[in-house]
């Protein structure tokens, strides 16, 4: 099947739980429904504002699947997660019906034995503090990806978090 016209579910459990986030990258924000991922831990990482997961027998990490994600979507989801993150296929649970499952993909951090993964991240916190500019970050990401000498994500975040106002010269 054509991978643009199937449809994807994406469990998301980071920035990716704000509507505003998902709008700025996706230009919509799709239908969405409350899910647990069993058997793995949601991770602060020390210098970023973003977490991790990683499969962790006997824990769980509440979050949400964007339902209905196109072939498109998916690829800007790609970009955006860039090459800290693996896009896997998970079975997560609805947290209403915990009996029914439904396969999706979720993006496990890439290092599972990276030193920096700490703790316990927590959304709530970030919203406060950290939302209104990773908003800003990922708007700038997308103007960004519409370039055709486009930057990694990471390097997005890192230059907007660290304000670099003098540029690399490109080599």
């Amino acid at each position: 099947m054509n991978c643009d016209s199937h449809m994807h579910n994406v469990f998301v459990y980071g920035s990716l739980l704000a509507d505003e986030v998902v709008h700025t990258l996706l230009k919509r924000v799709p239908r969405t429904t409350p899910a647990i991922l069993q058997d793995y831990h949601r991770f602060k990482i020390k210098g970023r504002v973003y977490p991790a997961i990683l499969p962790v027998p006997n824990h769980k990490v509440t979050g949400r699947v964007l339902l209905g994600i196109s072939g498109v979507e998916l690829n800007i989801l790609d970009e955006f997660e860039d090459v800290e993150y693996t896009r896997t296929h998970v079975q997560v649970s609805f947290i209403d019906k915990a009996e029914e499952t439904l396969q999706a993909y979720a993006y496990v951090w890439a290092d599972p034995s990276d030193p920096n993964l700490y703790a316990e991240w927590d959304f709530e916190e970030w919203k406060q503090v950290h939302m209104n500019d990773f908003v800003k970050m990922t708007d700038g990401f997308m103007q960004e990806l519409e370039l055709p000498e486009s930057k990694p994500r990471v390097q997005t975040y890192e230059t907007f978090y660290k304000q670099e106002n003098d540029k690399q010269p490109e080599p």
